[in-house]
């Protein structure tokens, strides 16, 4: 009866755990420096067919070498070697996917929504671009994955009509993991600059969205707590740090809360290196602090009124120097300013966002920011119907 308890696995974590993050305690695996990065490798680099196991992974596939072994493969796997059914191994069955438009609840939904996307562009590939990690085999796994998703458009589908164009997008994908299985994963794709390249109607596409959301009962996506002003009183003086690990996370909490909560906008020369390099939507590559600058600006004053909300941050050790830092955030307010989405419309918007940062030295050298600018027109259109 003792061997028969000795050998039974530890405990699972409490069903307890907060939804949005794993426990603020849970360290890092003490193998932390050993874990592959993505910059500057290959694939093969990546998920490599002879390494060792280099970190501690307790009821993962044997095939995974590390968490961003995991990760990058899995994904890998699933859309580029077509192996769709190994969702059924790598999710749960309750799992829950947020997407900027709502959520989706059940495996099975995850599978048929994966089949029917690479049923309309089968040459898409999707290239592990970093992965900004946290967490241990015992309290769970956090990951954020950015991936530049590139391919054809060959095949009837949600965007219609074949159009031959090819494009480039990123996506983001924060995910939830315990063993070998992901529980919850938020996932944001930059669809603007689909169908920008593609060459689509996204007034139409936005408005046919809309109705079906409508048609279904929904009148605004209600994603987050607005607590911008409570009453006469101003922006919260200082940023919520509840959710950093270090030093560092909490700078950048601190950072973002004087930029877009306090509207301090010159705070962004003093912390952005003279040559940041700014990755955004559209596949907008841009250069020094004056276009990063403008960039938020211009976000900022199409929802004027707006608050940031970051709901997880976790950070890593960067190979090219410095920290990697990946913060999810929601960007709650009203349409009430100019810019791409039209003239102001007054209607309610929450934007569900990743912002990913390279930081040497104390400055940001590289930042990549995802947000769906269709999914804020879809609810612009929504916001009209339910008028």
């Amino acid at each position: 009866m003792a061997d028969a308890e000795a050998a039974r696995p530890p405990p699972r974590p409490p069903t307890g755990i907060p939804p949005t993050r794993i426990p603020h305690d849970a360290k890092p695996d003490a193998t932390h420096g050993t874990v592959l990065q993505v910059e500057r490798h290959d694939y093969t680099d990546l998920a490599p067919a002879d390494r060792a196991r280099a970190q501690s992974l307790r009821g993962f596939d044997e095939c995974y070498t590390d968490i961003v072994d995991y990760i990058v493969r899995c994904t890998h796997r699933i859309w580029d070697e077509r192996d769709v059914g190994l969702i059924y191994t790598h999710y749960t069955h309750n799992s829950v996917v947020y997407g900027p438009l709502g959520a989706v609840y059940d495996r099975e939904t995850i599978v048929r929504d994966t089949i029917a996307k690479l049923a309309e562009m089968p040459e898409r590939r999707g290239m592990a671009t970093q992965v900004i990690w946290r967490g241990n085999d015992v309290d769970g796994f956090y990951t954020s994955h950015l991936v530049t998703g590139s391919g054809r458009h060959t095949e009837y589908g949600s965007f219609g009509k074949p159009t031959g164009r090819t494009f480039v997008a990123r996506t983001i994908a924060d995910c939830m993991i315990f063993e070998n299985r992901i529980f919850r994963e938020w996932v944001v794709r930059d669809n603007m600059a689909l169908f920008v390249q593609l060459g689509l109607d996204c007034d139409a596409h936005a408005t046919q969205a809309a109705q079906a959301m409508f048609d279904k009962g929904m009148t605004v996506v209600e994603i987050s707590e607005n607590r911008r002003i409570l009453g006469q009183m101003p922006p919260d003086t200082a940023a919520d740090l509840s959710i950093a690990h270090g030093d560092t996370e909490a700078t950048v909490l601190g950072w973002l809360h004087e930029i877009y909560n306090k509207r301090m906008f010159g705070k962004m020369r003093e912390i952005y290196a003279p040559n940041v390099m700014w990755h955004g939507t559209r596949m907008r590559e841009l250069y020094g602090q004056a276009a990063a600058l403008a960039q938020t600006i211009k976000l900022v004053a199409m929802m004027p009124d707006a608050v940031l909300l970051p709901q997880h941050i976790c950070s890593v050790d960067c190979e090219e120097g410095g920290e990697k830092v990946a913060v999810r955030w929601i960007l709650d307010g009203h349409h009430l300013g100019y810019g791409v989405l039209g003239a102001p419309s007054g209607r309610r918007i929450c934007v569900l966002g990743f912002t990913h940062f390279h930081i040497v030295d104390g400055k940001i050298v590289d930042e990549w920011v995802v947000y769906d600018e269709m999914s804020m027109l879809t609810q612009i259109k929504l916001g009209d119907l339910a008028a």
